[in-house]
């Protein structure tokens, strides 16, 4: 009886060994509420703006222009630059930048080996003031809620502001351009901090070319901090 007791108590014991084998223990414990990151897709929410700028009513620079002129460049991009609003020909081409302005503001770019399709371009107002006027006050406060929003899509490591109309958008107007431009500043844009830098746009140094010199100083400045943050382009 002793012996049968034994036997039964061996192949208890085998039967634990086999199933404690089965089992792996840590010493952390189990998160039992993961979940899947969700990747933000860049491109479908900037086509959702797109679209909620295209809605947009009671607008008189929507009734003068042809279409909408969105942005241009790469939407990964971590260099953002923001001008003032179309002229004839981005209100013909639906792109910014591609007239007189444009041309200079690639030589600009090239000057510091920067290829234009490596950025994003965007402007201030979407749609072009009639008779290239400046975009009224209200017009510019009313357009900046949307670039505020595409400034955040983009999520840039230097957001670049050419013209007074770009830095009123987001500094105010009662600061002036030829005081601020140069020098490195931070801006808040929906609770996120970003590196701005302020200088002239090139349709101002078209009519203005003695302030080129200015603008080349502007240019050696970001080139100086791309390769600080070490910014692939």
């Amino acid at each position: 009886m002793a012996s049968e007791e034994k036997n039964q108590s061996n192949i208890i014991n085998s039967e634990l060994n086999l199933n404690y084998n089965k089992y792996i223990f840590a010493d952390k414990p189990i998160n039992r509420f993961k979940t899947k990151p969700k990747v933000e897709d860049i491109s479908t929410k900037l086509d959702e703006l797109r679209n909620e700028i295209e809605k947009i009513e009671n607008c008189e620079l929507k009734k003068n222009a042809s279409k909408i002129v969105f942005s241009d460049g790469n939407n990964r991009s971590k260099i953002m630059i923001v001008g003032e609003g179309p002229g004839q020909k981005e209100d013909q081409e639906g792109k910014p930048f591609v007239g007189d302005a444009g041309m200079l503001l690639n030589k600009m770019l090239k000057s510091i080996n920067i290829e234009r399709k490596n950025v994003y371009i965007t402007n201030v107002v979407n749609y072009r003031p009639p008779n290239n006027r400046k975009p009224e006050p209200v017009e510019i406060t009313k357009y900046s809620n949307f670039l505020r929003k595409h400034i955040s899509i983009i999520d840039p490591k230097i957001l670049i502001l050419m013209g007074s109309t770009a830095m009123e958008s987001l500094f105010g107007s009662n600061i002036k351009i030829t005081k601020e431009r140069g020098s490195w500043k931070d801006i808040i844009v929906n609770n996120k901090n970003y590196l701005c830098m302020i200088t002239f746009h090139p349709a101002y140094l078209l009519r203005q070319p003695e302030n080129k010199k200015y603008s080349w100083r502007d240019l050696k400045e970001i080139r100086k901090k791309i390769d600080q943050l070490n910014i692939s382009l």
